[in-house]
């Protein structure tokens, strides 16, 4: 797999008490810097992209960059091409991969991400960097022709996770039993990554640049880390 990547991957848009994008924004001037001086946003995880794209671009234009929202440009392919980085916004996982494939641009994000374009990636966006989709918590309100995802990271992601709560008398599955059964079919290292979480690879090198992850391994294991921790060799 080629190395060439500057990944972000952030758990949520938005935590408790902050606005969009408040808690994560210096992570995100860290990783873009100041050579950076455009997004092309991808707002397909939501219905309403221009009203969706009218609050990314504020927030962007607040930390200093210019965002421009594939779905106004009349070329989505061009879009993707001339793109200086990437920004995919949260909402349904499931109608986002849809329209990734419907407008041809999949395959396009890809190669550019490993030519080294800058990617950010929030929930959704950031379960569409990964394998596949197979490990998002979002209702399959469209059916995409295939649930094969970006694969920029050789790794499957949980955002929002939850924890399981012995307290609690709720009957329906947890994360952790949904995790499960995917391993039960399935063969990918899944990061359960719980809110306020963000990832940062570059190159061949991966951070848990802020919040805590539990990873859950084919075999049955289970492993918390911290912020931090280098988790490089989940990229091999």
């Amino acid at each position: 797999m080629p190395s060439e990547r500057h990944i972000l991957l952030i758990s949520n848009s938005s935590m408790h008490g902050s606005g969009y994008l408040e808690y994560c924004s210096d992570a995100i001037m860290a990783f873009l810097g100041p050579s950076v001086h455009t997004v092309l946003f991808i707002p397909y995880a939501l219905a309403d992209h221009d009203r969706y794209a009218g609050i990314a671009r504020g927030k962007f234009k607040e930390m200093g960059y210019d965002l421009i929202s594939i779905h106004e440009m009349e070329s989505k392919e061009q879009a993707v091409r001339d793109a200086e980085s990437f920004f995919i916004g949260g909402g349904n996982t499931f109608r986002l991969l849809s329209q990734l494939y419907n407008h041809n641009i999949l395959e396009l994000i890809r190669k550019k991400v490993f030519s080294g374009t800058p990617y950010i990636g929030t929930s959704a966006g950031s379960n569409v960097a990964c394998c596949t989709i197979k490990t998002t918590n979002d209702m399959p309100i469209v059916y995409p022709c295939s649930f094969n995802a970006l694969h920029i990271v050789p790794f499957n992601l949980n955002p929002h996770y939850l924890d399981p709560d012995p307290l609690s008398t709720h009957m329906g599955e947890t994360c952790e039993q949904r995790i499960k059964e995917f391993h039960e079919e399935n063969q990918k290292v899944v990061v359960g990554l719980r809110e306020g979480g963000i990832l940062r690879i570059k190159s061949d090198t991966m951070m848990l640049e802020q919040g805590s992850a539990r990873i859950f391994f084919p075999d049955g294991r289970i492993e918390e880390y911290l912020a931090g921790t280098d988790l490089s060799l989940l990229l091999a």
